[in-house]
C-alpha cells in the first residue's frame, strides 16, 4: 500500500477535528468487519454451467471492502500526524499558540483574541496572524 504524501491545506486545517473524530468510528468499523457478520458481503454472479445464464448468488468477506476501509483509515491517521506535526514546527511562538488552539483544540476566535490580549478584535488574529501566516507559505 502506497501513501500519498499529504500537503497542509486551508481544507485541512479545517477538517482536521471531523478527521481526528472519525478515526475510533473507522477503527471500530474494520474490527466490527472482522469480528462479525458486517465484514459478509454478496454478490450475483452468472452460473453457465447449464449452458445459459442462471443467476447465482456468492456469499463471503467483502475483501475489497475492508481493504478500502483500512486505506482510508490510515490516510486520515496521516491527515491528523501530518496537521499536528506542521503545529508543532510553526517557529513564532505567538502563530504557533493561535493555530493550535483554533485547529488542533477547536476554539473561536473570539475566545482565541480574548486569551492572547486582543479582546473583541478576532478579525486581526485571523487576517493579519493566521492569513499572513498561510499566504506567506503559500497554503491555500
Amino acid at each position: 500500500m502506497t501513501f500519498i504524501e499529504v500537503q497542509i491545506t486551508k481544507k485541512l486545517l479545517k477538517n482536521y477535528q471531523k478527521y481526528k473524530r472519525e478515526l475510533p468510528f473507522l477503527k471500530a468499523e474494520l474490527e466490527s468487519m472482522l469480528m462479525s457478520d458486517a465484514g459478509i458481503g454478496s454478490s450475483t454472479i452468472l452460473d453457465y454451467r447449464d449452458g445459459y445464464p442462471k443467476p447465482q448468488s456468492v456469499v463471503g468477506f467483502d475483501w475489497n471492502l475492508y481493504e478500502h476501509r483500512k486505506k482510508v483509515l490510515k490516510h486520515r491517521e496521516l491527515q491528523v500526524q501530518t496537521v499536528e506535526q506542521w503545529v508543532k514546527n510553526i517557529e513564532d511562538g505567538q502563530t504557533r499558540f493561535i493555530f493550535r488552539m483554533r485547529y488542533i483544540e477547536g476554539m473561536s476566535w473570539i475566545k482565541i483574541a480574548e486569551k492572547i490580549g486582543y479582546g473583541g478584535r478576532e478579525d486581526y488574529i485571523r487576517r493579519h496572524i493566521r492569513d499572513k501566516y498561510l499566504e506567506k507559505y503559500k497554503i491555500r
